[in-house]
């Protein structure tokens, strides 16, 4: 009973199973004697040993540095590694790196230090995919020979001191306030100058207006002269009592507003007769006048 619960711990120590996308290393008295690939496997008792299993999966490794710019600035920058075992290179990637991480870590770290320090603050983020393909150009040279093959690098986060993030955000915020500025300028400008268009016709359509004013004012004076001098009143005349009845229509404008202060002067009855009389006089010296110039001259033409 012993000797067969013996063989059967025997024959289950001599089977083992390999996962998907797996490797496993089996040495035979501590020397390496094969690679075994995923699915069920056996291995002699007690002489073969499973050394190990590396994964032929795609991994990941992230990698923090801090360096320093060309504009002595120091930054935090994350780089992402993507690698995998090479399925022909198991044997170089299990026994001729005892830790890959490290070894990857090293070469990512040296050429972040010497790629960043070339660069300004600025650089760095426009050139990132630079910094990223110069770390996956030597990680390849370096680990392929190892059993590594380097699928990625990313450069997936940068991250300078805060108070230079500051004050980045700060020259940011004075640039976007100087441009809102500006168009707020802009805008104010616009504003005077359809401002100034706007009064400057509306001042046009103004003395228009009182051109035309003034012209039917004429008409309509001319017309009511000529309706005067029908019924036997002379010029002088006519243009005297229409400046009177101008004038008392103004009066009877001005009564007519109750809130009125205005007082004008002078205003008795009489006034208004002797305004008549004094145009009559005035009129006609000044045709007496225009006459005696109009003859003098002929006279010196003669």
């Amino acid at each position: 009973m012993s000797i067969i619960f013996f063989g059967l711990i025997i024959l289950a120590s001599a089977i083992f199973i390999v996962k998907q996308k797996t490797a496993a290393i089996i040495e035979r008295f501590g020397k390496f004697h094969s690679i075994r690939q995923s699915g069920f496997q056996m291995k002699i008792p007690l002489v073969d040993k499973v050394a190990g299993k590396l994964s032929l999966k795609f991994q990941q490794l992230d990698v923090i540095i801090e360096t320093k710019t060309l504009d002595d600035v120091f930054v935090r920058l994350k780089v992402s590694v993507q690698y995998r075992v090479i399925r022909d290179k198991v044997y170089d990637a299990f026994y001729q790196l005892d830790y890959p991480h490290d070894q990857i870590t090293s070469y990512v770290f040296d050429v972040v230090r010497a790629e960043v320090p070339k660069m300004k603050l600025d650089d760095v983020f426009v050139k990132k995919d630079d910094i990223a393909l110069a770390v996956k150009a030597e990680l390849n040279d370096a680990m392929s020979d190892y059993g590594f093959d380097i699928i990625k690098t990313l450069v997936t986060d940068i991250d300078p001191d805060a108070q230079v993030k500051a004050a980045m955000n700060r020259i940011n915020a004075a640039d976007r306030e100087k441009t809102a500025a500006q168009f707020e300028g802009d805008a104010a400008r616009i504003l005077i100058v359809e401002k100034s268009k706007a009064e400057a016709e509306s001042k046009r359509l103004q003395r228009q207006g009182i051109a035309d004013q003034r012209r039917e004012i004429a008409r309509g004076l001319e017309e009511s002269v000529d309706v005067l001098n029908r019924v036997g009143i002379n010029s002088q005349e006519a243009s005297a009592l229409i400046v009177v009845t101008q004038h008392y229509d103004t009066l009877q404008a001005i009564g007519q507003e109750t809130n009125s202060n205005l007082i004008l002067l002078p205003n008795s009855p009489q006034a208004g007769s002797n305004m008549l009389n004094d145009m009559v006089a005035s009129f006609t010296a000044s045709n007496q006048i225009g006459e005696a110039m109009k003859n003098s001259k002929k006279k010196k033409d003669d």
